[in-house]
């Protein structure tokens, strides 16, 4: 068996954390009587009526970033190509994952990271943190999408307002970036539509919808809120990988050894959160569902590749299921860099 030397860690890069500005507070911010800000206050809005999304936004922790699918149920929504693709990657430990070769994430950077929305009139701009200093325009100006654009790592977005709900429409994507950092592909042909609004002072509530005819068999929605981030503002973040060193990221192609179906099938089940790091819980979930279908075993729906009888790869972590004296399974363990997660098996 060839073995692997690469780290959860790479799969969270470019994740990075907001500066905290002590002693600052963001100016024209409704706060509490103890000078917090009040993030239940009205939806601000501008000059002409329309609710005011500037700031500094960041989304909540979902295994959205992990994963476009949540249920395996839901993986048949990819074409046999695209899924055989996506297979491959994860095989491959994700060897040509464009964030960690330092490349743009495309459109899978709304979900991923902390961002700024500027917003005029006639244009908006995103600025993503998580996105090495890339930028967004969203033309508001009433011009059409261009009907054969040159593909591009952000593609090109146009916008308008259906009552409070501001509405954008991008296409022209390249075919270099993925839907998310599990592997799951597009085409050239991705369109995508995106939706925030702000129903109050502290919340967006975003959806993105991805519809790929040469991928997907019918659109992938989700939804997720994103929360102001108030009284702190963006750092640079600066990539400085080589793509022509890769050594440090992954040894070898793993494929993984043999087990018996009799041993995975042991495995499956559902787990709950028992103890340990909540930073990883947040990331891969409280709850854990192993199954095995053609052969192989998943975590929710997340391929997992044996290393031994006990321990698997899997996107974001490595797992490990501890057995009692007679065979049974007692424990799974989840790590990664910031710790080992405890979950329990539940009937």
């Amino acid at each position: 068996m060839k073995t692997i030397t690469v780290t959860s860690a790479l799969f969270l890069l470019a994740i990075p954390l907001s500066a905290q500005w002590f002693d600052w507070r963001t100016p024209g911010v409704p706060r509490t009587a103890d000078g917090k800000p009040n993030l239940k206050a009205p939806t601000p809005r501008t000059s002409d009526g329309k609710p005011d999304l500037s700031g500094i936004w960041q989304p909540e922790v979902t295994a959205y970033r992990f994963d476009v699918i949540q249920d395996l149920k839901e993986e048949s929504i990819f074409r046999p190509e695209a899924e055989a693709l996506f297979l491959k990657r994860v095989r491959d430990f994700r060897r040509d994952d464009p964030v960690t070769n330092c490349l743009p994430g495309g459109p899978s950077e709304m979900v991923n990271g902390t961002y700024r929305l500027i917003q005029t009139p006639t244009l908006v701009a995103i600025l993503h943190e998580g996105g090495m200093g890339r930028y967004r325009q969203v033309h508001m100006d009433g011009r059409k999408l261009p009907k054969d654009p040159n593909p591009t790592w952000t593609g090109y977005s146009i916008g308008h307002w259906e009552g409070d709900t501001l509405l954008m429409e991008s296409a022209g994507y390249n075919d270099r970036t993925w839907l998310d950092r599990a592997g799951h592909p597009h085409s050239e042909s991705l369109r995508v539509t995106e939706r925030f609004l702000r129903p109050d002072f502290g919340r967006i509530q975003y959806q993105i919808t991805y519809d790929d005819p040469e991928t997907l068999d019918k659109p992938l929605t989700l939804s997720l809120t994103a929360h102001w981030a108030g009284d702190t503002d963006m750092l640079e973040n600066v990539c400085n990988e080589s793509d022509r060193d890769k050594s440090h990221m992954i040894a070898a192609q793993n494929e993984g050894i043999n087990l018996s179906q009799a041993t995975l099938q042991k495995y499956v089940g559902r787990y709950e959160y028992a103890s340990g790091s909540r930073t990883v819980a947040a990331f891969m979930g409280m709850t854990q569902k192993v199954t095995l279908n053609n052969g192989l075993l998943y975590l929710n729906a997340l391929p997992m590749i044996p290393q031994s009888e006990t321990k698997f790869e899997s996107t974001g972590s490595y797992a490990e299921f501890r057995l009692d004296a007679n065979g049974k399974v007692k424990q799974l363990v989840l790590g990664q860099t910031e710790g080992d997660t405890f979950y329990d098996p539940k009937p």
